[in-house]
């Protein structure tokens, strides 16, 4: 334990950013956050509202410090060894009673844990459990992403890098408020702007990047919810039709021209605009401008991947880039921006029902064996079919094909769609619970195990920008709680199973390097040698890293691919009944379930509560006025709380943050998921608000 006043350097929990901070300790508590300005700083020595108040949280009085199982409906504290043994004993005895059935248990993985952990639990769930059953929040943010990029370039990953945004001399930006949910990455996007940068942003709100764009001579464009294929397909119209397509690049880098160029060629701007509600005038101009451009940075996050139709607004994002040429050299690509700070390295780590690590398919028997061998298993008795995802096993477990849940670090009851029936499905499994604090879903636990916070976590986390960084331990455990990937350890052994056994991360960051070729060179050694990280892929301690993919056109896949994507109306459409489109996101001052940032007095203060954002025309004609509480419904439910007239949402669409769980906008939420990624459709569906 340290005592004295000393400073611990370490990686932001918050966004995907990866900024570099350093708590400071006195007397084994963490008091403080600083920015790190004595080297490497994807923030640039600077830190958002939440990253200056990341200490606040660590030691709330709500801090769970002791294993709980539940007794005659009440939970009650326990020994870690009761609490192990119980567990295991449950699972031992659902798998027994379900012979030959790999569809029973599920494990929720989280994008709030580390590398290490992440990896011990989809191990845990493969080598134990017998099953491809475990996903993680990826599923309900980037699915879209990691399936679209990884067909169009044959890797579903942010392509290029933070720094090179400020580079950029076009920057179009669809579906990502970035200066409030990464606002150390917009700050890249105003350097680019001071340099003399055109800035295009397209978003059903106005946000603030929206009235930069504007201030600097760019492009606002206010789609209408749900219609970005038919707004690209617009802008790609205009780009071809006027030749200012990068002939060259397409003919040597790309395949499947033809076909998407015929679909395209339908979506005339004239059309783009009846179905989108943006000006042809400002399509047409936007068309200009990206395929003038010399570098463009497209830029995306989740209003373009929580969509039913999420994988085909990700291909539509690659079409636009392979046929500007804008791939595979500095200041462009293709640039989703991750959400929670490890929900890349989750997905890498193999945290998804269909890949292990690396992406390595599930389905594939070569890549069954490798792992079988590496963990000491028979191939024969490993699960070969994909396995159920986020939404899939609440639906599995409400029918009561799912019996048991083992969730570490997720909130599914205030972050999945649907909650009322998440509430149901939850109620009728074995839920065991592993968190920091006591949350919506531990609420319904049968079994609440007490984890240790990132602050009391060796590991490594992954940006957005694929840059692997240290998480370093700064102060012991709180109270009785466990590392994650200690927990899950306990458990396989109490099974019967020793292959999870480790004396430190160390050992585990070994084996993913074993077993994962974009993680082989990325060392324990190598990161703790190096203040920057290593981006992967890194395939031998003697690569440097890649700070941007597909060089020169050289794609993942071989060649680039272009996909033929007609534009798809959402799932559910207002009417008489639900005349309103509701969308959900982020705010600046909190941050997903609200968990950790809803604890630091700080942030709270800003925004203690939930709100709906009305537009003034339809708070006039409702007669609603600014902090006045409402009730907003939706086929699936309904919520109360106040409303906030202004001009950002325009008639039509309301807007609520998702954070609270006092008004989860999640009771409203749509749980329709797109066909391929399976991720739910967050960003529309039919809603009414009514005067209380």
């Amino acid at each position: 334990m340290i005592d004295k006043l000393e400073k611990v350097k370490t990686t932001c929990v918050y966004c995907g950013t990866g900024c570099q901070v350093y708590l400071k300790v006195k007397d084994g508590k963490i008091i403080d956050t600083k920015p790190v300005r004595d080297g490497f700083n994807p923030g640039l020595g600077k830190l958002c509202i939440k990253g200056w108040n990341l200490h606040e949280f660590i030691h709330h009085p709500d801090r769970l410090t002791e294993p709980m199982i539940r007794k005659n409906g009440v939970l009650e504290k326990v020994s870690w060894d009761e609490a192990i043994n119980y567990i295991a004993d449950k699972f031992k005895q659902i798998m027994k009673e379900n012979p030959g059935d790999k569809r029973v248990i599920g494990c929720l993985s989280s994008a709030k844990c580390t590398n290490e952990e992440n990896y011990v639990l989809q191990k845990f769930t493969r080598a134990v459990l017998k099953t491809n059953n475990v996903d993680h929040c990826a599923r309900l943010c980037h699915a879209s992403t990691v399936a679209g990029l990884a067909a169009a370039f044959g890797s579903g990953a942010m392509t290029n890098s933070i720094d090179e945004i400020a580079d950029a001399d076009v920057i179009y930006i669809t579906g990502s408020n970035t200066n409030e949910q990464h606002p150390l990455i917009g700050k890249r996007i105003l350097e680019a702007l001071h340099k003399g940068a055109k800035l295009i942003v397209a978003d059903p709100r106005t946000i603030p990047l929206s009235e930069l764009a504007t201030d600097h001579d760019g492009i606002q464009m206010n789609q209408r919810p749900g219609t970005d294929v038919a707004l690209m397909n617009g802008m790609m119209n205009v780009i071809i039709n006027e030749n200012l397509y990068d002939k060259e690049f397409v003919e040597q880098h790309c395949e499947n021209f033809e076909e998407f160029k015929e679909e395209v060629l339908k979506m005339t701007p004239e059309k783009a605009a009846e179905i989108t509600g943006v000006k042809k005038e400002k399509i047409i101009d936007s068309a200009r401008i990206i395929g003038k451009g010399k570098a463009v940075s497209l830029i995306y996050s989740m209003g373009i991947t929580q969509h039913t139709t999420g994988v085909d607004n990700v291909k539509t994002t690659a079409n636009l880039q392979m046929l500007c040429g804008n791939m595979g050299k500095w200041g462009t690509g293709v640039n989703p921006l991750r959400g929670q700070q490890n929900v890349q390295g989750a997905c890498d780590l193999g945290a998804l029902a269909n890949v292990f690590t690396g992406y390595q398919k599930v389905v594939e028997a070569d890549k069954r064996e490798k792992m079988a061998k590496e963990w000491g298993i028979d191939v024969n008795e490993m699960d070969d079919q994909i396995g159920y995802t986020v939404v899939e096993m609440m639906n599995a477990a409400y029918d009561g094909q799912l019996k048991a849940l083992y969730v570490m670090g997720e909130n599914p009851m205030v972050s999945d769609p649907d909650i009322n029936h998440v509430r149901e499905a939850l109620k009728k499994v074995f839920l065991v619970v592993q968190d920091i604090f006591p949350t919506p879903t531990v609420e319904l636990a049968d079994v609440v195990l007490p984890a240790a916070s990132f602050a009391e976590t060796t590991g490594t986390f992954t940006s957005t920008e694929r840059r692997i960084q240290m998480v370093r331990e700064v102060i012991p455990p709180i109270g009785n709680s466990k590392y994650d990937w200690e927990i899950v350890g306990l458990i396989a052994k109490a099974m019967g199973y020793d292959g999870l056994q480790y004396s430190h991360p160390k050992e585990i960051m070994d084996e993913i390097n074993r077993v994962t070729p974009i993680y082989g060179g990325i060392t324990w050694d190598r990161l703790n040698q190096t203040d920057k990280g290593l981006q992967w892929p890194c395939p031998d301690p003697s690569h440097p890293g890649t700070v941007f993919l597909h060089k020169d056109g050289n794609f993942s896949r071989g060649k680039g691919h272009f996909h033929a994507v007609p534009f798809k109306e959402p799932a559910e459409l207002p009417d008489d009944e639900y005349p309103l489109i509701l969308s959900t996101g982020r705010v600046l001052w909190h941050y997903h379930t609200g968990t950790m940032s809803r604890r630091s007095a700080t942030l709270n203060a800003r925004v203690p509560e939930g709100y709906v954002e009305v537009s003034i025309p339809d708070a006039t004609k409702l007669n609603i006025v600014d902090g006045e509480k409402v009730k907003v419904s939706s086929r699936r439910g309904e919520i109360e709380l106040k409303a906030k007239v202004t001009h950002r949402v325009k008639e039509g669409l309301i807007f609520i943050p998702f954070h609270f769980k006092e008004a989860a906008a999640n009771v409203l939420t749509i749980a329709a998921l797109d066909p391929i990624a399976k991720i739910p459709e967050y960003k529309v569906c039919a809603a009414k608000i009514q005067k209380i």
